[in-house]
């Protein structure tokens, strides 16, 4: 019984870390007062412990107590005994490194198919794919497997940008980068934009917030969904 929140983002513009959507997190987090973060993405290269002190303020305000994982001797058995977890973002590919050295990819997966709740932003929403191939990080670390989580039958490409048409810039759009992608490989993408984000409950994958998502099929154009869409047909 799966029990998953898969965000965008923890920060959108001109609102404080996870603020956006507190609300929904105080109904999902209903009943648990312990929640374990998982700090292993490190944005800007922060501590683990500057890291887990920003989530800590950010879940006071909904009365949710956090402890960071790399504070325990036995990471697998935090990941086995958490009431629920939260992987926030930053480098994926450090993340993902950082997950198999501790051997805590199995664990997870076994903890949150039996219905751990679990939150993940940006890195920490890369990893309930398929793989980590579709995200926008630069690769400094380089992991044992791009193999990730696999809590949804596609990949996730979060922060989704459209092409700026005022833009003097003459590179790689999003899109484009998730063509590329497909050459090589078939599993859809979906694009995440800011301040979205997809409820799995068991079966059902539930697009959420105020904006649509950007879908891309294997050999087919992109297209876009509203949020309420069932996305649990992709495969």
């Amino acid at each position: 019984m799966k029990n998953i929140i898969i965000a965008s983002t923890s920060t959108i513009h001109g609102s404080g870390y996870l603020d956006y959507i507190l609300d929904n997190l105080s109904t999902f987090f209903k009943g648990i007062e312990e929640i374990l973060f998982i700090p292993y993405a490190r944005p800007s290269g922060i501590s683990h412990d500057d890291y887990t002190r920003t989530v800590r303020v950010a879940f006071y305000k909904i009365n949710k107590n956090v402890t960071g994982i790399h504070t325990y001797k036995n990471p697998v058995e935090a990941v086995k005994k958490a009431k629920a977890i939260f992987i926030g973002g930053g480098n994926t590919f450090v993340l993902t490194n950082q997950l198999y050295k501790n051997d805590l990819i199995v664990p997870l997966q076994s903890a949150i198919k039996k219905g751990t709740p679990y939150l993940g932003t940006s890195a920490g929403s890369n990893i309930c794919g398929l793989t980590i191939k579709t995200t926008n990080d630069m690769p400094i670390v380089y992991p044992p497997s791009f193999k990730a989580l696999g809590f949804v039958p596609f990949n996730i490409n979060p922060h989704y940008l459209d092409p700026d048409k005022n833009s003097k810039h003459m590179g790689e759009t999003r899109e484009t980068r998730i063509k590329e992608f497909h050459n090589f490989n078939t599993q859809p993408v979906i694009g995440l934009r800011e301040g979205s984000w997809l409820e799995v409950n068991n079966n059902s994958i539930i697009l959420k917030g105020a904006l649509t998502a950007r879908v891309f099929e294997y050999n087919k154009l992109p297209y876009e969904v509203d949020s309420g869409t069932d996305l649990s047909h992709l495969k």
